[in-house]
C-alpha cells in the first residue's frame, strides 16, 4: 500500500501549519484545542478560508473537497494548539446532520452561519443519569400546538455557556421501548427557561456545563428528522464524533514540547518515543479509514478506543519527561492532567469495547 501524500496534500498541510502558527501567535496556544481552545475570531478566520464545512457538498455552501483534506487541516490545527472549538462541533457534527436529515428551511437558516464561523453549537446529549446509555435519557419535549415544551437537565454540555444553539437529544414519547420516542430538536440558547451553569473541572477548564430546561418553548419546525425516531440519527452523529482526527492528536502540542526536553540518550526513553510514534501512525491509519468510509459500520468505537488510550500514554510520557517540574502547576501540568477525560468523552472505553464486540464482531451478549 502507498501511504505517501500527494503534492497537493503536502501543500495543504504546509498551509495549515502556517495558519496554525499564526493563530497561536494571535490567540494563544491551547491544550486540547478542539475542546478547550475557544476563539470566535479564529472561527471566522477559518470560515473565510473555506475551512469550515470544507467537505460539505457544494450545493449546501460547502467546499465539496475530499474528506482527507479536512483530516489534514484538522490535524495540523489541533497539533499546534490553535483554538478551533468555536466552530468544531458545527463543522464535525451539526452541519453534516442537518445536511442529512434537516429540512430545506433548516438548512437555509442554520448552515450559512456555521460556514462563516459566526455561530457556535453545543450538543445536549448526556444527562446526570444517562451518560453512555443514551436510550435512557429523560429530558422531555412535549407538543403544545406549534411548539415543543422542554423540561429536563443535560450535563457535560461543552460550551453551553457560549453556544448560540443547542442540538438537543430528547424524549418526545415515553410510552414505548427506550430507543423509541427519541427526537432531535434545535434549541436557541437565548430561549426563556434555559439556565446554564458552567462546571470548573480539576484542570480549571470551564467548557463543561450543566444546562437546565424549565418549560422552554421551542418551535416545532426546529425538529430535525422524524419525531420519535431519531435514535439512528444520533448514532450516525456519534460516528462523526468518535472516528475523527481530534481523538488522536488532542495533546500532540504537549507531546512536541516533551520531545524537546526528553533525554534521548537513554535507550528506554527512545523506546517509549518509538512506541508513541508507532501509535500515532496506527491511529492515523484508523482515522483515515473512517474518513474514507473504508471501516465497517460502528468501527469508530474501536478507532476512538485506540486513539484516546494512546492520548493517555502521551499524557503519561509528558508527565514523566517534565519530572519534578510536572508537580508545579503550569500550562503543561494543566494539559496532562486532562488525560483521563479522553477515554470518557464521547463514550467510555468499556462502552466502546461493548459496541465493537456486539455490533461489529457479532459476539453474543452475556446472559443475564
Amino acid at each position: 500500500m502507498d501511504f505517501d501524500w500527494t503534492p497537493e496534500q503536502n501543500a495543504l498541510r504546509e498551509q495549515a501549519r502556517e495558519v496554525a502558527t499564526d493563530a497561536v501567535a494571535k490567540y494563544g496556544r491551547h491544550n486540547d484545542s478542539w475542546i478547550n481552545g475557544y476563539s470566535k475570531d479564529f472561527a471566522r478566520d477559518l470560515g473565510a478560508l473555506g475551512w469550515v464545512g470544507m467537505c460539505w457538498p457544494a450545493e449546501f455552501g460547502g467546499g465539496g473537497r475530499p474528506p482527507i483534506d479536512r483530516l489534514i487541516v484538522g490535524e495540523e490545527l489541533i497539533a499546534a494548539g490553535a483554538p478551533i472549538a468555536a466552530m468544531w462541533f458545527a463543522d464535525r457534527q451539526m452541519g453534516p446532520t442537518l445536511i442529512a436529515y434537516g429540512t430545506p428551511d433548516q438548512q437555509a437558516e442554520f448552515l450559512p452561519s456555521m460556514l462563516t464561523g459566526d455561530t457556535t453549537w453545543c450538543i445536549g446529549m448526556s444527562e446526570p443519569d444517562s451518560g453512555s446509555d443514551l436510550a435512557s435519557l429523560s429530558t422531555s419535549a412535549i407538543r403544545d400546538g406549534d411548539d415543543f415544551i422542554i423540561n429536563g437537565q443535560k450535563i457535560w454540555t461543552s460550551f453551553g455557556d457560549e453556544a448560540d444553539y443547542c442540538y438537543l437529544i430528547c424524549r418526545t414519547d415515553a410510552s414505548g421501548p427506550p430507543h423509541r420516542g427519541i427526537s432531535e430538536i434545535i434549541v436557541p440558547m437565548d430561549t426563556p427557561g434555559i439556565e446554564v451553569r458552567p462546571i470548573t473541572d480539576m484542570t480549571t477548564n470551564r467548557h463543561f456545563c450543566e444546562v437546565y430546561f424549565t418549560d422552554a418553548r421551542v418551535p416545532a419546525v426546529n425538529l430535525v428528522g422524524v419525531e420519535g425516531n431519531a435514535f439512528k440519527q444520533t448514532m450516525v452523529q456519534l460516528e462523526h464524533e468518535r472516528g475523527g482526527i481530534d481523538r488522536l492528536v488532542s495533546n500532540k502540542a504537549l507531546y512536541d514540547l516533551a520531545l524537546e526536553r526528553a533525554d534521548t540518550s537513554d535507550p528506554r526513553v527512545r523506546q517509549e518515543i518509538a512506541a508513541l510514534e508507532i501509535g500515532y501512525r496506527l491511529g492515523r491509519i484508523l482515522v483515515t479509514r473512517e474518513v474514507l468510509r473504508q471501516a465497517p459500520t460502528g468501527f469508530s468505537a474501536a478507532t476512538k478506543c485506540f486513539c484516546t488510550e494512546h492520548e493517555i500514554k502521551v499524557a503519561d510520557f509528558v508527565a514523566k519527561t517534565f519530572g519534578a517540574d510536572a508537580l508545579l502547576w503550569s500550562d503543561v501540568t494543566k494539559g496532562f492532567t486532562y488525560g483521563p477525560g479522553y477515554t470518557i468523552m464521547g463514550g467510555t472505553s468499556n462502552i466502546m469495547r461493548n459496541i465493537l464486540g456486539e455490533r461489529v464482531l457479532g459476539l453474543p451478549r452475556e446472559p443475564r
